[in-house]
């Protein structure tokens, strides 16, 4: 079964080269981003995630809300397995596939179908399963014979489809997305939001930072208010 749960979940980032006590009062102060502390070395460190507790089962599509700096990508960060509790846990029970930058491993001098290899196997595809996704990635990047070029020769838009291709082929239990992703020109973008919704309808459990109160109503069944790290109210 498909579930996410932190409890008393705590992450932070040391600031470095912050020895003087003036520069840490005046750091103190400090009231945006994440929360300034002092941890039990004495060191400065900012405290994105503070303490916070929760738990999404199947069927949850939860909404991030909060101003910049709030968490909400240090949260989604985490949940992806970039980043690790300073203290308190977070358990993540299923697959995971994370929309947060969907061309990351992407190399330029590489061909687009190298770069499905490379992609796929960053997100955890083995070599068979890359192969299975060629044809499908290929037709629906709407490439052609671009698809054998070096990336470096793609216009922006033929990249961003050839990566949003890749990361929307993968099926998981859990997506993680920052902001709506929406790619192309008016009729490709109708196409990817097609395929976007169809992915995130057969995940367990799907979860998306937003500024965008209407598109979070729209999608999501849970909310979650983060600010300065710390939960000001979950539905």
């Amino acid at each position: 079964m498909s579930s996410i749960t932190a409890d008393k979940l705590l992450i932070e980032f040391p600031v470095y080269g912050s020895s003087s006590r003036s520069f840490k009062n005046s750091l103190l102060s400090a009231a945006t981003g994440g929360r300034l502390a002092a941890d039990a070395r004495d060191r400065i460190v900012v405290r994105s995630i503070d303490n916070i507790s929760f738990q999404w089962n199947a069927g949850d599509r939860v909404g991030l809300v909060g101003h910049n700096g709030s968490g909400k990508t240090t949260l989604l960060r985490a949940l992806a397995g970039a980043y690790e509790p300073v203290s308190g846990s977070l358990v993540v029970n299923g697959s995971v596939v994370s929309m947060l930058s969907i061309t990351l491993g992407m190399e330029g001098e590489a061909t687009g179908i190298e770069n499905i290899y490379m992609r796929g196997i960053l997100m955890g595809l083995s070599k068979k399963e890359v192969i299975s996704l060629i044809d499908e990635v290929t037709d629906f990047s709407e490439l052609g014979s671009y698809i054998n070029m070096p990336m470096r020769t793609y216009s922006t838009g033929m990249m961003m489809r050839l990566a949003f291709g890749i990361s929307t082929s993968i099926k998981a239990d859990i997506i993680l997305m920052d902001e709506w992703l929406s790619v192309g020109d008016a009729d490709f973008s109708k196409k990817a939001e097609k395929r976007l919704q169809s992915m995130i309808g057969s995940a367990k459990i799907f979860v998306m930072a937003s500024h965008n109160s209407g598109m979070i109503e729209a999608i999501c069944n849970r909310v979650m208010h983060l600010e300065h790290g710390k939960v000001i109210s979950q539905k």
